[in-house]
């Protein structure tokens, strides 16, 4: 992609795992409302990403968007999610349509399906002989208003791809961490996510070719309640890691 690509959110955790083995392989337009921690590899842009002037800057002869940006805390208050993440997320899209921008890249998350997990289902899920999978044609189930707003952020791809041709994958991501899954914690290693593959699967969600898209962004484990089969068919996701190598 000869394009700058927006990272929006660059400054958070998965921001981070992406630039850590991307850093070099996009030219990158980096957005976030604090400045930058450290040497940032391309442009930096501080802004708030409810701000429709500044989003129009922003995304000024960009070929694609990754959005991250907004209030992560799954405990997060509705005005937060609200103005955060929903307002946020559909400013960052109206300018996206405005500009011409050709794909868009939404950080969703396990939060949007976090009640399918209910007492009869778990922890049996969680295990390696369950073959309970959740595939992305499912309805979201939030199981808190983080998640209603990542529902919600997928809605808005959809209409936006619907009724302008954005080109918009949806990533539910699981667990991110950096070196290892959590140990004696079976959901945390079910929904692992390393930043290698972190890294890789947001390079596809920018390669690939698709229309609209939800895929489940974790590693490929044994314990897994979240299918990686649409990844890897629409955007040949390989994922390398699995939460099992670090067993005991």
């Amino acid at each position: 992609m000869d394009a700058p690509v927006l990272l929006t959110g660059s400054e958070g955790r998965v921001g981070r795992a992406i630039l850590e083995h991307l850093d070099d392989a996009y030219d990158w337009r980096l957005l976030d409302r604090e400045p930058p921690s450290s040497d940032p590899p391309g442009e930096v842009v501080v802004a708030d990403i409810t701000d429709e002037e500044r989003m129009s800057e922003a995304v000024e002869d960009v070929g694609a968007i990754i959005h991250l940006a907004g209030d992560p805390r799954p405990e997060a208050p509705w005005q937060s999610v609200l103005r955060n993440n929903i307002d946020g997320t559909h400013t960052i899209l109206e300018a996206a349509v405005e500009a011409g921008v050709e794909k868009f890249v939404f950080a969703s998350s396990n939060h949007a399906v976090g009640s399918y997990e209910t007492d009869a289902r778990t922890p049996d899920i969680y295990r390696p002989e369950d073959d309970f999978r959740l595939d992305g044609t499912e309805l979201p189930r939030p199981g808190n208003r983080y998640g209603v707003s990542k529902a919600t952020g997928e809605l808005l791809g959809r209409y936006f791809h619907d009724e302008h041709g954005l080109s918009v994958v949806c990533v539910r991501i699981g667990n991110l961490t950096k070196d290892r899954p959590p140990r004696d914690y079976e959901r945390g290693q079910a929904m692992w996510l390393s930043h290698r593959d972190c890294a890789h699967l947001f390079d596809r969600c920018l390669q690939a070719e698709y229309g609209y898209e939800i895929v489940y962004g974790i590693s490929n484990n044994d314990r897994r309640y979240y299918s990686l089969e649409h990844a890897r068919e629409v955007l040949d996701y390989d994922p390398k890691d699995n939460s099992a190598e670090f067993d005991e």
